[in-house]
């Protein structure tokens, strides 16, 4: 063999770069979208939390974003007008949105498992009309829901706002589609062979099974119920079972005539916001469990 002819079948065999040896771009737009919707975001958030601490002269006078004087003032005249309402109806809010959305996820997941797991006639219907039942807005619910409530007697009481929240369509959805993809058949079968009945099936093995998903229904309602407006307004007229959202909307009723109202107002929405933040970082470690479950199955 010629040296020339050695060099060439001794030489390295090369390959045109494929596109996985090429250096990865980094998704520079994406990043800078998704800080722009985080900005737009968290600015009225960072400008409540800012004015919540200001005086009535400092929330006209200074800058947006300069924080002020007067938060702790504020705090106390929030707990101390008209002998303390504002707590009570953040308790009515939390009667209303954890009674409501726990009873509401634990129809969503019987509802759910029902629709995924058995077979009956009527289901694809049924299901068709819960699917349509998402897509109603509350506002056209909301006259019906009260003409239904006055005919039972029960306009104007906690029943009137709890009721119709218990049924959630989207919720319905949810954990069909879940139970659907996490409750194995053989599991089922396995258990009613066993001798268990169904209801010690749905509450031993089913909603543990179901847990995380149930934690995402939980806290959707729990936030639609939290920040729900027009249920209670058409339902309630007695201030004393008004929620918070309600009850921020007489304050800015009356601050519009009286601006020494209007911190009151905003530390009222501030604090309005934290008991929705709590839920969120105190239920984050089940999503973040359920991400890892779903990256080792796949």
């Amino acid at each position: 063999m010629s040296a020339p002819a050695q060099e060439r079948a001794l030489a390295p065999v090369t390959r045109p770069p494929s596109h996985r040896d090429r250096p990865a771009r980094r998704p520079w737009l994406a990043t800078i979208v998704l800080l722009l919707g985080a900005l737009y975001c968290l600015t009225p958030v960072a400008w409540v939390v800012v004015a919540a601490s200001k005086t009535p002269r400092e929330l006209f006078t200074s800058f947006s974003f300069a924080p002020g004087t007067g938060l702790f003032r504020n705090l106390s005249d929030l707990s101390t007008y008209a002998g303390g309402q504002f707590w009570r109806w953040a308790a009515n809010s939390l009667l209303y949105a954890g009674v409501g959305a726990v009873a509401s996820t634990l129809v969503s997941a019987m509802a759910g498992y029902a629709l995924a797991k058995f077979r009956f006639r009527g289901r694809e219907f049924l299901f068709s009309a819960i699917l349509a039942g998402v897509l109603v807005p509350g506002i056209v619910l909301a006259v019906p829901q009260y003409l239904l409530m006055a005919r039972l007697g029960l306009a104007g009481t906690y029943w009137s706002v709890l009721l119709p929240v218990v049924i959630n369509p989207f919720g319905i959805f949810l954990c069909r589609v879940y139970a659907a993809s996490a409750i194995p058949d053989d599991t089922l079968e396995a258990a009613r062979l066993d001798g268990a009945g169904e209801a010690r099936v749905f509450a031993s093995i089913v909603l543990p099974m179901m847990s995380h998903g149930l934690v995402t229904v939980f806290l959707l309602q729990f936030v639609g119920i939290w920040n729900n407006f027009l249920l209670p307004f058409v339902m309630l007229s007695d201030q004393d079972k008004y929620p918070i959202t309600l009850g921020l909307y007489t304050f800015l009723s009356k601050g519009a005539g009286d601006t020494d109202l209007y911190p009151l107002i905003i530390m009222g929405s501030a604090v309005s916001v934290l008991p929705l933040i709590a839920l969120v970082l105190s239920l984050q470690r089940f999503w973040r469990a359920d991400l890892l479950a779903g990256g080792l199955k796949g």
